[in-house]
């Protein structure tokens, strides 16, 4: 419920950390990748305590794009230990891999809790991480009376988040509300001409306004933006859009072969 009430991204990562607090793993980890594949497309960390310390550990390119959590990450969506506790129930990591879980335990981050998420489809993916100072018989003791509560924890408190996220991207890039209007009129699919006459400027105008938003945003083109909007609630999805004369609801029945369901239309009248 107090997710639900919450108006913003960090409202959420509040009580995502809250959670972990009232269990004793008060090292909490949220990290977002387009591509968790190509470790550079990181999209955003959050941690509830200063991690400053792993920014020269990073440095090194052979520890940085090396993760056995991440690589889980990408592949599965069932949760694991973490920590340098856990080190022996894992495939064998490099040793400057393994000198950074040693240094997270001198800093009281020696056993955790990973639950992988998706944003959309894989490879895009996230993980959030619940840590503390815990031998490995207490971590398993926190999962088997904890897991499920910290699980639930962390799908609703992500859906959630990235719900406001996307919403806040137009605050966090300082998009005009004329940048705005721009942005919505393209998710729509109304061609430059057409803006230009609803907005009473000319076409170079609108040109150029989308030419900044570019540049503010570090979008490449027109489609870009079009998705921008979509993703932001500028416009609707489009694959969840229905005509109000015609409602179409699909019922599947019974499991068929290789995915394939046979579906029929229902009117939403009926019962």
């Amino acid at each position: 419920m107090d997710l639900e009430s919450t108006n913003s991204s960090a409202e959420v990562w509040a009580l995502i950390v809250s959670v972990g607090r009232d269990l004793n793993l008060p090292f909490v980890d949220f990290v977002t990748a387009d591509n968790y594949a190509d470790w550079k497309r990181t999209l955003f960390v959050r941690t509830s305590y200063d991690s400053s310390w792993l920014n020269d550990l990073n440095a090194d390119p052979d520890v940085v794009k090396w993760s056995y959590f991440r690589t889980h990450a990408i592949h599965h969506l069932t949760p694991l230990a973490t920590g340098v506790e856990f080190i022996d129930d894992y495939m064998h990591i490099p040793e400057a891999r393994h000198e950074v879980l040693k240094e997270a335990a001198r800093r009281g981050i020696r056993a955790g809790f990973s639950i992988p998420l998706r944003t959309h489809a894989p490879p895009q993916a996230s993980m959030i991480t619940f840590s503390g100072d815990h031998s490995k018989r207490e971590m398993r003791r926190i999962i088997q009376t904890h897991g499920w509560v910290l699980n639930a924890v962390a799908m609703m408190g992500f859906q959630r988040y990235l719900a406001h996220f996307s919403a806040e991207f137009v605050d966090r890039n300082r998009i005009s509300e004329k940048q705005r209007e721009l942005l919505e009129m393209i998710g729509a699919g109304l061609q430059d001409k057409v803006i230009a006459e609803r907005l009473g400027v000319t076409v170079s105008a609108v040109r150029q306004r989308m030419n900044n938003i570019l540049a503010k945003t570090g979008l490449a083109n027109r489609a870009d933006l079009a998705a921008l909007a979509m993703s932001v609630g500028l416009v609707p999805d489009p694959l969840s859009r229905s005509s109000a004369r015609d409602p179409v609801v699909l019922v599947e029945m019974g499991v068929a072969p290789q995915g394939k369901g046979r579906f029929r239309r229902r009117d939403p009248q009926d019962h």
